[in-house]
């Protein structure tokens, strides 16, 4: 970069000059090398791109890193253009996210005041789940084994899903009793709502029922139905605009239309044959949908709860 003149010494610092002339507020020098010798972030992440780009062919590169890091990338990206290092056929982009706080509305911390180690939240997250479980009598009459299968999996499930149904550049407050309830938007809601449809479909199969065409529906699977159909719309936008809490949202929507139909449609006791063997078939979509979302952010649905 020095040899080409891309990058200027300014004040002893090697920098290299990025701001443009459309830009509404100021974006200062990349700076690459301090007066005294010393590289930075922004050396190594330049470097890093042109390793990405010569020796992975990389046509894409996503950061997920705080959105308070927006100007650092927007200097980085820009620098890569200017350098050569990434051509216009490379999409650079920063994934910005917000803050997970605690009650008080500052960054999450343990008790001591320290920062929060994952290990460590996903600890408490489990232990919470426990409690949980407890409290609604689910997974009582599982061995201990089982219990603490089923617990990691809820606390997963409470974990991915509490951060990734914000939009990702929002702060929210991460409360741990919500989260981890087994009604509501949360993640253990929709591993409930899958492990009963697995119920329902296990429990068919020991009567010997089986699935059937779908029929047309009718006002009872109306609206599941039609938010079925709607996943690849879902998928498409949440690649688009790498927003995994359209995914969570339809998640939730589409556990919350199954528990209405289920209400509504007693399917191991219908008594119209053609009827229940279309509704055994929906419903064996619905699971597949939830799965099929679920498995995205490997959140894993338990046999039983």
């Amino acid at each position: 970069l020095r040899e080409t003149g891309t990058a200027v010494t300014s004040e002893g610092a090697l920098v290299m000059e990025v701001a443009e002339p459309g830009d509404d507020k100021e974006v200062p020098p990349l700076l690459l090398e301090k007066s005294g010798g010393g590289y930075l972030y922004g050396t190594s992440d330049l470097a890093t791109i042109q390793e990405r780009v010569e020796r992975f062919r990389a046509q894409e590169i996503l950061y997920v890193v705080d959105k308070r890091q927006a100007l650092h990338f927007t200097q980085v990206f820009r620098a890569a253009r200017k350098a050569g290092i990434a051509g216009p056929q490379v999409r650079m982009v920063h994934v910005g996210f917000g803050t997970m706080n605690g009650p008080d509305g500052k960054p999450f911390k343990t008790r001591e005041g320290g920062v929060m180690r994952l290990a460590d939240l996903v600890q408490l997250v489990e232990t919470k789940a426990r409690e949980k479980m407890k409290e609604a009598g689910v997974a009582q009459d599982l061995s201990a084994e089982e219990q603490d299968d089923v617990a990691r999996n809820v606390g997963m499930a409470t974990l991915k899903f509490a951060d990734l149904s914000n939009h990702r550049e929002s702060d929210y407050v991460f409360d741990l009793d919500k989260f981890t309830r087994f009604e509501g938007k949360t993640g253990p809601y929709l591993l409930y709502t899958a492990v009963r449809i697995k119920s329902i479909l296990r429990n068919a199969q020991q009567k010997n029922l089986s699935g059937g065409p779908i029929l047309p529906p009718s006002d009872q699977e109306r609206g599941l139905i039609l938010l079925l159909g709607s996943i690849p719309d879902v998928l498409s936008s949440t690649r688009e605009g790498l927003t995994p809490n359209y995914l969570c949202d339809f998640a939730y929507s589409l556990a919350q239309e199954f528990n209405r139909f289920y209400r509504d449609c007693h399917i191991l006791s219908e008594p119209d044959r053609e009827k229940q063997a279309s509704w055994i078939s929906l419903v064996s979509v619905v699971l597949r949908e939830l799965e099929l979302i679920l498995k995205i952010p490997r959140i894993r649905i338990p046999e039983q709860i």
